[in-house]
């Protein structure tokens, strides 16, 4: 799979807009500013497939790509606390809804956390959220280039008491100006693929 050939298909700013699911869909979750837009332009080795923005909270709509026969989604960030409750509400229902739809294929969540941080209590909502619904993830730890040796230890450590069901987890660091992590996730998504495949 040349995962360069990823393409932008299309952006909904409404759960009613969303079309229906045509084969295997791969989501991307987080929090504003956790660094959705620079992995996915990472992971798919374009500088500019994901609009990058210094504004947290910019990525308002569910953004579709397709690589080959997969549909990529761009999930909007939440738990930034600048926007309005009207626009709050929205993007509940958006993602809300997404992720509620028995009808959708949807094989695999990366679930961004900041690596420097304990997780927020959006992100363990939404990831106790995925361990209830057994819907399958893997947790993507970015800005893992931030860290210094001794920082990353503290953090990965902390991290098995911070993250629920830990021990069942996938975790993998990921930094975006080192491409750590880069070739683990794109294994994960063949690996999903090949699954569906067979």
């Amino acid at each position: 799979m040349n995962f360069a050939n990823a393409e932008f298909r299309a952006a909904y700013g409404s759960f009613e807009q969303l079309p229906p699911s045509d084969g295997l869909e791969i989501a991307f979750s987080g929090r504003s500013n956790v660094g959705k837009s620079s992995l996915i332009n990472r992971l798919f080795g374009r500088r500019s497939l994901a609009r990058v923005s210094a504004t947290p909270g910019k990525t308002a709509t569910i953004n579709f790509y397709s690589l080959e026969n997969i549909s990529l989604v761009d999930l909007p960030g939440y738990g930034y606390a600048k926007v309005s409750k009207s626009d709050k509400e929205r993007w509940n229902r958006l993602i809300g809804g997404y992720l509620n739809d028995g009808e959708r294929e949807l094989g695999l969540i990366f679930q961004l956390v900041d690596f420097r941080h304990p997780p927020t209590k959006d992100d363990l909502d939404m990831i106790n959220f995925l361990i209830d619904s057994e819907t399958p993830f893997v947790v993507v730890l970015t800005k893992a280039d931030k860290l210094n040796k001794s920082e990353r230890k503290a953090r990965e450590e902390s991290l098995k008491d911070e993250l629920p069901c830990y021990e069942d987890l996938t975790v993998v660091p990921f930094s975006a100006v080192t491409d750590e992590g880069v070739e683990k996730l794109r294994e994960i998504i063949l690996d999903v693929k090949s699954d569906r495949e067979k």
